[in-house]
């Protein structure tokens, strides 16, 4: 993700996993350096049940070897520059930490909003919105036809073989700053032009889940952060507010832009740990949860339908976002992790600080290790 993007959506200069709002609501004013909440962007209400996370912090010994030398976790907050850290035992938060930021931070998500996309994807799917993930987009969204989308399925996008021509590095930072100077991105994805067959290998492409946030609202009939809010946001718990950056049509973008909470964040993990349940109910379709934390082609094992998994076989997987945002879930270990940062770490397109993908997973595997050791 070039430095621009940073530049253009945050007050400060705030992975491999993944590169990649509110004129309704101001960052709190305490938090020193709360990240810019570009306009405009729509309300997502919370849950009036939300479901409870219960503190009960106890000492966690965590370290960790990579490239040779064992860090601690605090070595690792520190190197990439965490200004938020949730860790979940089932419903019990056994550790939150936060740096110059505090509960009621509204983190921005970044790429991490793609798993939630994915999420509005199959309850539209559960609820016979959208007929078939292998549908062509065009069946969906016809304006498309004779773009680069045209032949490409619904499955294409979520697992990112779309077949357009982009390049995450140079072509998400024109989209977004389209976005945000009240352009129309839909306008944009129609004028994108087929590069390759779809589904024939990986290529890492935002426009993919804008496209898809697009669809949903179009297959519903609802907008895109409504029918998160009434099928995902509420039922799952959440407890604040959050906000969705939208275009200048109105539609959100769906690839990256939702402020919310840590503690939000975590609750989503915990619906996907818990098979898409909260509070006794099904939110997200089990069947959809179990597809998307999955391999969903052989060119690419490490991703699933819009969540980055973790290999080895332990069964983990993450949202992941520019910057070191992310949500990890053990469900082996029945551990939640939600790591948020506002300000800029080393490198450019890749993680916060000196850490790179590999280096996270190891130190969130050591962090669920430990609490599954101390429980």
């Amino acid at each position: 993700m070039p430095k621009a993007l940073l530049a253009a959506c945050t007050v400060t200069t705030a992975v491999t996993f993944a590169l990649p709002a509110a004129t309704a609501a101001a960052p709190p004013t305490s938090v020193r350096y709360a990240p810019a909440e570009p306009a405009p962007a729509d309300l997502v209400r919370p849950s009036g049940n939300p479901v409870a996370l219960r503190s009960a912090p106890r000492p966690l010994s965590v370290r960790y070897a990579f490239g040779g030398t064992t860090y601690t976790l605090d070595d690792f907050l520190a190197r990439t520059r965490t200004n938020g850290f949730v860790v979940l035992d089932e419903q019990r938060i056994v550790y939150e930490r936060y740096d110059g930021a505090g509960r009621d931070t509204r983190f921005q998500s970044w790429s991490v909003g793609k798993s939630l996309t994915s999420a509005a994807v199959g309850v539209a799917l559960r609820e016979e919105r959208i007929h078939s993930i292998d549908d062509p987009v065009t069946r969906y969204l016809p304006e498309l036809r004779g773009s680069g989308y045209d032949g490409a399925s619904i499955r294409d996008l979520l697992r990112m073989p779309s077949g357009i021509e982009w390049d995450e590095r140079t072509d998400v930072l024109k989209m977004h700053l389209a976005a945000l100077r009240g352009r129309s991105v839909g306008e944009l994805a129609a004028r994108r032009v087929n590069g390759w067959k779809p589904g024939t290998r990986f290529e890492y492409t935002s426009m993919n889940s804008f496209v898809l946030a697009r669809l949903v609202s179009r297959a519903t009939g609802v907008p895109y952060h409504r029918y998160v809010e009434k099928k995902i946001w509420k039922p799952a718990g959440m407890a604040s507010t959050a906000h969705i950056t939208h275009d200048g049509d109105g539609d959100s973008l769906g690839y990256c832009c939702y402020h919310a909470t840590d503690r939000d964040f975590a609750r989503f993990g915990l619906l996907y740990m818990n098979d898409g349940r909260a509070h006794g109910r099904q939110v997200v379709p089990a069947s959809w949860v179990r597809e998307s934390t999955r391999p969903s082609a052989p060119f690419n094992p490490a991703y699933g339908l819009h969540w980055w998994l973790g290999e080895g076989g332990e069964g983990d997987f993450m949202a992941a976002g520019l910057g070191g945002q992310y949500i990890y879930v053990s469900p082996g270990k029945r551990v939640v992790i939600v790591k948020s940062s506002v300000s800029r770490g080393d490198g450019d397109g890749g993680l916060s600080g000196p850490a790179d993908q590999g280096e996270t997973l190891t130190a969130f595997r050591a962090v669920a290790a430990e609490v599954a050791r101390t429980r």
